[in-house]
């Protein structure tokens, strides 16, 4: 059982930032994967951004590539996801998961 939990959130202009982080507790393993993912109102939840342990891969959907940028502290049980230039597409919450277990989300809004 791996709890997480995301903070971070809140509301910001376009061209703003953000800084998301993701905390794990519980059970101890090794996060292999970890990422985020965002939904908005009435659309499907997609995916944004991931880390890989074994590697330290990372990869981005299209749309945030160039501006947001994700990052593990291993040490730590942390995800951090770094949101700059921000748009109004933007706006969702946004979920973290070990590839298993998913936090309750933190709601980013970017406001035009």
């Amino acid at each position: 059982q791996v709890q997480l939990v995301e903070s971070g959130g809140g509301l910001v202009q376009a061209g703003g930032s953000l800084r998301l982080s993701c905390a794990a507790s519980g059970r101890t393993f090794s996060l292999f994967r970890m990422g985020w993912f965002r939904q908005a109102p009435g659309k499907e939840r997609e995916f944004v951004a991931g880390i890989t342990s074994n590697t330290d891969s990372t990869r981005y959907a299209d749309s945030v590539k160039g501006r947001f940028t994700i990052s593990r502290d291993n040490a730590k049980n942390t995800v951090s996801l770094q949101m700059n230039s921000l748009k109004p597409e933007d706006t969702a919450v946004y979920y973290c998961t070990d590839g298993g277990d998913w936090g309750r989300g933190t709601q980013v809004i970017v406001s035009s």
